[in-house]
């Protein structure tokens, strides 16, 4: 069996010299293209710009724009050092608000930067800090998906959205070795197509059946008994159960309900417990051409508007599941 490229961070996000390379996910599957970060700047544009895509992953990616921040700062021998890390960590926060995990990393950083003072070069700490992190990564993804597998039937025809991470790569790895029968159904994902160029691909690479629907067909394909589960993931769950994530995955989440199709999602580290209920989560609203344009060609008319949020939220008494690092809670539904 195949191990996606995607499956783990340190293939497709990594330091080459002072560089960081990162390989452009709106680019896969059909061309691997590296794209070269010479400092924090152009890592935040990397973000902006989806090139790199998945909470986690987006994380540890702007962890790694601070350790360039750290690394441009001694090599100029700045005086205010710290000061210049404050503004390469506000800029790289802002570049996704709705996510929890990139803030929560890099303040992490900043914090361990601070405790460090002089004992330690800045992008030593930073450096180390990211090793770990990365391990940590996998290894919650890897457990996520040990308990996500434990969900799955022989036979089962699981629907998903967008790129719910590597924690769906295990649950289906672990699914087969376990001689469990699967079969996925992606949905595309527009505008950016991360369920047909990330999802389908990845989950073909491990030898399973895949199909790939367009995002409202996935109603129909309900309707006609072709989805017996539905896996997402999240890019925050607060702490009343609402699940903010790719948008689309409420429209999913009701028509499951309907249907009486168990939904769960794939949470890894579980809730952010500094978020306590869905309302108090910022929703990304981006550039309204992304959905006016397909690659960069008009799809509309001059005088129509677009509007794109980014993600949605997903009410808790939705949702069958949660399946963490630490184990599922379920809420009694399907």
């Amino acid at each position: 069996m195949n191990k996606p490229l995607l499956m783990d961070l340190d293939d497709n996000v990594f330091l080459e010299g002072e560089v960081l390379v990162v390989i452009d996910r709106r680019r896969l599957p059909r061309e691997i293209v590296r794209l070269s970060c010479p400092d924090h700047e152009a890592v935040a544009r990397a973000i902006e710009e989806m090139a790199v895509q998945g909470a986690g992953d987006i994380a540890i990616t702007a962890g790694f724009g601070l350790y360039l921040a750290a690394r441009a700062a001694e090599r100029s021998g700045a005086a205010k050092k710290m000061e210049q890390l404050r503004k390469a960590a506000d800029r790289l926060i802002a570049t996704r608000p709705t996510g929890f995990h990139l803030a929560a990393l890099v303040k992490k950083l900043m914090g361990r930067i601070e405790e460090a003072g002089d004992a330690k070069p800045a992008s030593e700490v930073i450096l180390a800090s990211l090793r770990r992190a990365l391990e940590s990564q996998r290894r919650i993804s890897e457990d996520t998906g040990r308990h996500a597998e434990t969900l799955i039937a022989p036979g089962d025809r699981v629907l998903t959205h967008c790129f719910a991470g590597p924690a769906l790569l295990y649950m289906l790895r672990f699914a087969r070795e376990n001689g469990k029968d699967v079969r996925v159904i992606c949905t595309e994902t527009r505008p950016y197509l991360q369920g047909a160029r990330l999802t389908a691909w990845s989950v073909s690479e491990l030898g399973i059946d895949t199909t790939l629907i367009t995002d409202n067909m996935a109603a129909h394909c309900m309707s006609r008994g072709m989805v017996s589960k539905v896996f997402a993931a999240a890019d925050r769950v607060a702490m009343d159960g609402v699940v903010a994530n790719k948008v689309g995955t409420l429209q999913l989440a009701i028509c499951a309900r309907y249907y009486d199709i168990p939904f769960y999602i794939l949470a890894y580290g579980g809730p952010d417990k500094r978020t306590l209920c869905g309302e108090d989560i910022p929703i990304e609203e981006r550039d309204p051409r992304e959905v006016l344009e397909f690659r960069g060609t008009p799809i509309s008319g001059s005088a129509v508007k677009g509007y794109y949020p980014a993600f949605d939220l997903t009410p808790a008494e939705l949702v069958t599941g949660v399946v963490t690092a630490s184990g599922i809670t379920t809420r009694g539904r399907g």
